[in-house]
């Protein structure tokens, strides 16, 4: 028979959970690591019976498959990627293969930041509207995980660059482009252009029944969206909305015949890009049937999710605040513009080719103090000296914590948010904002007596 034979490449979130759906749907499936494979995902292959293979890639047998879905971590560039073009074998990824077996709508988030916080923001008014939703992508599990748990009236997905790279008729009810910065260019040959058509695919197949929200004030953006045309409907997302405690949303955005005013106490997110965070996701929720007067409502519950402009204590007046997601200059341009104290900032680890150019005016304004924390800061360090009142140079958690603690006065701001990957000091982004957190909390037990 035709299109039985499915190969899964990578047996990370994603690749397992494209290996269950397959499994279930009544496909030959064989999946294929070069890494290691972890003991939980071999123990939920081996009690699906699900072939698998790891510390290699055998093309004897991936070179058979009639389709193959592909983990989003694997680059282009990898010898069995180019084989796989080569041969001309049909490769997409997990979130184009789960779409073809829900009947829910989708709404799919991407941008170079916000898009955890706008997805989670989306789910979080939909559900509290009494929408049936799930939530899937690039946070919590995967999409194909979800998809075989059961299906939903609604999906809301946060997709990175890379899930899209494969994606060919993924249709989204809603698409949400949140902005789109440098980044990753490892992957993209140092070209914004392919990183730009990477991310613009999220509106490849829409047609004019479906809606493309996007960040109008993001130059790159509003350049990527005029070079595509989209056939989908366009809903442009603006400052301009922001009208001391209410959001005011064009009657034209959500197909409404007036103007909708949502009045709220305070805002559940800091800063103007989680504004436009916001914006996103109550014109998307708007846009999906959710009630106004609901989504006001839940607007004043949401809570963020670790290590994104996180508050995690006061310590005699001074505010700790863990952002260790922020692994981009452009994510700590947001972060260093979201107070008005003054800022003492941690930064560093493993740089990614920044261009700290981008901040200079900022810090120049905002930081009082900066301290660097990485194996080698070498390069933040030479950048900032002389363009901030005090600068330090540490190599561990503890040092740049306690210098920080040395530096700021009551009413200031300690904010790490680092600008760089954690792969010198720690596990991952996670492991430095929960050691932070620990590490603060600690600080607090000892000070605050």
């Amino acid at each position: 028979m035709k299109d039985t034979f499915k190969v899964i490449l990578g047996a990370g979130e994603s690749g397992v959970g494209a290996a269950l759906l397959a499994k279930a749907k009544g496909f030959k499936v064989f999946v294929s690591e070069l890494g290691k494979i972890s003991e939980e995902a071999k123990a939920v292959l081996d009690k699906n019976k699900i072939v698998y293979e790891e510390g290699k890639h055998t093309e004897g047998v991936i070179l058979q498959a009639d389709e193959i879905i592909k983990s989003p971590g694997i680059p282009e560039k990898s010898p069995i990627i180019m084989r796989i073009r080569d041969e001309g074998i049909r490769l997409i990824s997990e979130i184009e293969f789960a779409a073809r077996y829900t009947k829910a709508k989708i709404i799919a988030i991407t941008g170079t930041n916000g898009k955890t916080t706008t997805t989670l923001l989306t789910y979080h008014l939909l559900k509290n509207a009494g929408i049936d939703v799930g939530v899937a992508g690039n946070v919590g599990n995967s999409f194909a995980t979800e998809v075989l748990k059961g299906d939903h009236d609604w999906f809301v997905l946060e997709v990175s660059s890379f899930q899209l790279d494969d994606c060919y008729d993924f249709q989204p009810k809603i698409g949400v482009l949140l902005n789109i910065t440098p980044d990753h260019l490892d992957r993209y040959e140092k070209d914004i252009q392919n990183y730009v058509d990477a991310k613009m695919r999220i509106q490849q197949s829409m047609d004019e029944t479906n809606y493309l929200i996007f960040n109008a004030q993001d130059l790159q953006t509003v350049k990527a969206v005029k070079a595509e045309e989209p056939f989908a409907k366009m809903k442009p997302i603006s400052l301009k909305w922001f009208d001391d405690k209410a959001i005011v949303i064009p009657a034209k955005t959500i197909n409404s015949s007036q103007t909708k005013s949502i009045r709220i106490d305070n805002l559940p997110l800091p800063g103007e890009h989680n504004q436009l965070n916001i914006a996103s996701a109550v014109t998307a929720a708007l846009l999906a049937g959710a009630d106004v007067e609901k989504v006001k409502a839940a607007l004043q519950t949401f809570k963020n999710v670790p290590h994104r402009l996180e508050k995690v204590v006061e310590i005699n007046g001074i505010t700790f605040i863990n952002d260790s997601k922020a692994t981009n200059v452009d994510a700590v341009f947001y972060a260093l513009g979201s107070y008005e104290a003054p800022i003492i900032w941690i930064a560093g680890g493993t740089d990614k080719g920044n261009d700290y150019k981008q901040i200079e005016e900022l810090v120049k304004k905002n930081v009082k103090a900066l301290i660097c924390m990485g194996k080698d800061n070498s390069k933040i360090y030479r950048f900032f000296s002389g363009k901030v009142k005090k600068i330090a140079d540490t190599n561990s958690l503890q040092d740049a914590l306690k210098k920080a603690y040395q530096y700021a006065n009551k009413g200031d701001v300690v904010l790490l948010s680092p600008a760089c990957a954690s792969f010198d000091l720690f596990k991952n982004y996670e492991d430095r904002g929960e050691q932070f957190k620990k590490a603060c909390l600690e600080l607090a037990a000892t000070e605050n007596k």
